[in-house]
């Protein structure tokens, strides 16, 4: 693509005069001629577009793909906790056996030695005991003048079987507390927190940069006479996305240089058995946590992914209350981390996750304890970004290529089936591997290309399409038009021979009334019924051939072949038939005559394609099965019907409509008999009790004529029309036998009528 340079004249400033404007815009008129906008320019802008603002993370479309992950989570459903975790729940029924929250801390007391009697392998508290209970001095953390209640606690803590892990928080901001604090009191606070330091951190190379960490301003500790008698304690601080929404655990905070662990850490690292407890960092940031033989990954800031395992109570929840009513069976916390934390209304602790609004706290340090301890881990790893560059790359060229090829509909469902299929690849990727691929700008790329070539079509391609339409539309289907656009050398002459359907319509008497209607009458009532039937033809996908006089022909199975043309062919048939009686009900009612119309449909094989001469041409079909077509319709007018279909229709649609045979007659011009079927409607259509009787009589009738004894077939020809008066066929095979039994057939009878008029 050109660059436009623009120069200022020598001597002068920016401030340019009226000659050097006008020169310049006539530069620019030279040269913007040149920057044709092409499919492949608007492909290449698009892409470009979209892989900067991927680059730049907008927050909209940020937010848009959290949303996304959530609903993977739903559509992949729960999963079986199997790890050895469970919460022990400060729930509505402990306060009603326990009495209300707080509680004195010799009721927390007894809570460890009764989980420590039970077999629990690690106590975790999702509870903070930051002051002294009762009149010692809170607020200092020093454990000056504590009192007998905290001592209790604090033995009860050291007895304990199981390794106690108490939770602290910190305050992130300086803004959090009312009064900042002097340095000496935030030294002295860390140092408080000392045995939840993270004892290694290897640096692979060069230190990451200062925004690597998740910085905190000081934390709030337990009393020291707890956290002296504990084993370890980490924080419980939990960090919601931009909406709200728990997707990150931070497992690493750092406060004055040091980094520190969380609750959830600390309970594993006290599990087994407190291995070898590392942060492995390097100049891209954070790149996991070691503990032991087990590799917890991070993103760069130190965050793991929640792998949430369901809704609520995924993980079990035993009352405090039964616990120590002693009322629980088995041994639910032997071997087990159990977390302690409230559920309660009024002082629960409850956060959003991806599973819904209210979701309590403790579960979330619960589902972190079992994604470590099960390695079900939930990732983003650096080549993800990689991949999700690429994606946006292929969906957008793979889009360009395939909307410049195809037209609107077709490149509707591409658009919809690609973007099911990036979709699809993201949530197979989250559930098999658990990875988080992006779904959100992949698909803005897709879509956006589809949308801007889709504009770029309709100003160039379509405008031609549309006046080609404009042109042919009236005359031809829409299949057709599409097939000249997408391969003009169709418009050749010639065919090819393929298995169709005809269908031929005249109206009866057309020519009489119109003796007696003015010319415009003529015009409306020809221009309504050629409407009525046409959109009937459109409804099965068939072809308008042409009209000639009162009379209309159809295609069924081309250009665009359908299999059961044959069946479409029918149902337009008796589509026609329907609304051509409520039309008749129309006209009586404006003085106009009641006007019927006689149906032939015929298949088998045929030519079919552009024909004519070089003067001009059309599409359509030759054959004598299209000439068969236009006979049945007309031999309607023998038998008093409206829809005749010959025998290759009726051997294509069999079991699909009521069917009944009619006749078997050797048509003029044709040496091989046909079997000529009426077509009554689709398969269980019910008539009245007499006129079922009568299609019964003429049925009985037909096997008696065809054997050749005529006064059996004239009597039930008779009573086939007694039954029901409307059934001229009978009448027809009625006379057909007297003027056999008059004129005695000198040749051999094999039930087959020739028939004379053409």
């Amino acid at each position: 693509m050109p660059r436009l340079r623009l120069s200022f004249p020598k001597g002068r400033s920016r401030a340019w005069a009226p000659g050097a404007w006008l020169r310049a815009a006539d530069r620019m008129k030279k040269t913007l001629p040149r920057l044709r906008f092409t499919p492949a320019v608007i492909t290449f802008a698009t892409t470009l577009a979209v892989v900067v603002l991927f680059l730049v993370s907008v927050p909209i479309l940020d937010f848009i793909e959290m949303k996304t992950y959530d609903l993977r989570f739903v559509s992949r459903g729960p999963r079986e906790l199997a790890a050895p975790v469970v919460l022990a729940v400060i729930d509505e029924h402990s306060l009603d056996t326990e009495g209300r929250w707080p509680w004195p801390r010799t009721k927390m007391a007894a809570l460890v030695e009764a989980l420590s009697r039970q077999g629990a392998r690690v106590i975790g508290f999702d509870i903070g005991f930051l002051e002294p209970e009762g009149d010692g001095t809170p607020g200092d953390g020093s454990g000056a003048e504590v009192s007998a209640n905290d001592r209790v606690f604090a033995e009860a803590i050291r007895g304990s079987q199981a390794a106690v892990v108490l939770g602290h928080f910190f305050h992130m901001d300086r803004r959090d507390l009312a009064q900042p604090l002097p340095p000496e009191e935030i030294g002295r606070r860390i140092d408080g927190i000392a045995h939840s330091r993270y004892p290694l951190t290897f640096f692979a190379d060069d230190k990451p940069s200062e925004s690597t960490f998740l910085e905190a301003y000081a934390p709030e500790g337990n009393l020291e006479v707890l956290t002296d008698a504990a084993a370890s304690s980490g924080y419980f601080n939990i960090i919601p996305d931009r909406d709200g929404v728990v997707r990150w655990m931070p497992l690493v905070i750092r406060a004055r240089g040091d980094l520190f662990t969380p609750l959830s850490l600390q309970c594993v690292y006290q599990y087994l058995d407190r291995p070898d407890l590392m942060v492995r960092v390097s100049a891209s940031g954070i790149d996991g946590i070691d503990l032991g033989e087990l590799h917890v990954p991070t993103d760069e800031f130190g965050r793991l992914l929640v792998n949430y395992l369901g809704p609520p109570k995924s993980i079990p929840h035993y009352s405090v209350g039964s616990i120590l009513g002693g009322e629980l069976p088995g041994d639910p916390f032997r071997d087990r981390i159990v977390l302690v934390g409230a559920t309660a209304a009024g002082i629960h602790d409850f956060e959003v996750s991806p599973f819904g609004p209210v979701y309590p706290g403790i579960e979330v340090h619960g589902t972190v304890i079992a994604n470590m301890l099960g390695g079900d881990f939930l990732n983003k790893p650096k080549w993800t970004e990689i991949f999700d560059l690429g994606s946006i790359v292929v969906a957008c060229t793979i889009t360009g290529v395939a909307v410049r090829r195809l037209s609107a509909l077709p490149g509707t469902f591409f658009l919809v089936g690609f973007l099911a299929l990036q979709v699809f690849v993201s949530g197979w990727m989250f559930v098999r591997d658990g990875v988080w691929l992006n779904i959100v700008y992949p698909l803005l790329g897709l879509v956006a290309t589809g949308a801007n070539l889709t504009v770029y079509k309709y100003f160039t391609e379509e405008r031609r399409r549309k006046s080609l339409r404009e042109t042919f539309g009236r005359y031809v289907s829409g299949p057709v038009i599409e097939i000249m656009l997408q391969d003009p050398d169709k418009l050749q002459l010639g065919g090819e021979e393929k298995t169709l359907s005809v269908l031929f319509c005249d109206l009866v008497g057309f020519t009489d009334y119109s003796e007696q209607l003015q010319p415009h009458e003529m015009v409306e009532i020809i221009g309504d019924f050629f409407q009525e039937m046409t959109d009937r033809i459109f409804e099965q996908e068939g072809t308008l051939k042409e009209y000639v006089g009162d009379q209309l022909m159809g295609i069924f199975g081309a250009p665009l072949y359908h299999p059961d043309h044959a069946a479409r062919a029918c149902r337009a048939a008796l589509a026609m038939q329907d609304r051509l009686r409520i039309m008749r009900t129309e006209w009586v009612g404006r003085g106009r005559p009641a006007l019927r119309a006689r149906i032939g449909v015929n298949s088998g094989p045929m030519l079919v394609g552009n024909l004519g001469s070089v003067y001009r041409f059309s599409y359509g079909v030759l054959g004598d099965n299209v000439n068969l077509g236009s006979r049945l319709e007309a031999i309607n007018k023998l038998y008093g019907t409206e829809i005749i279909i010959g025998e290759n229709t009726a051997r294509l649609v069999d079991g699909q409509f009521r069917l009944r045979v009619l006749d078997w007659v050797r048509v003029k011009g044709r040496q091989s008999p046909e079997t000529l079927s009426e077509l009554l409607g689709p398969t269980g259509t019910v008539f009245p009790d007499a006129r079922e009787q009568s299609l019964l009589r003429y049925g009985e009738a037909l096997e008696i004529y065809r054997a050749g004894r005529w006064n059996e077939a004239i009597a039930l020809f008779q009573e086939a029309h007694d039954l029901w008066p409307e059934e001229r066929a009978a009448q027809v095979m009625r006379n057909r036998c007297r003027y056999f039994l008059a004129n005695p057939i000198q040749d051999e009878w094999d039930g087959v009528f020739r028939e004379r008029r053409k």
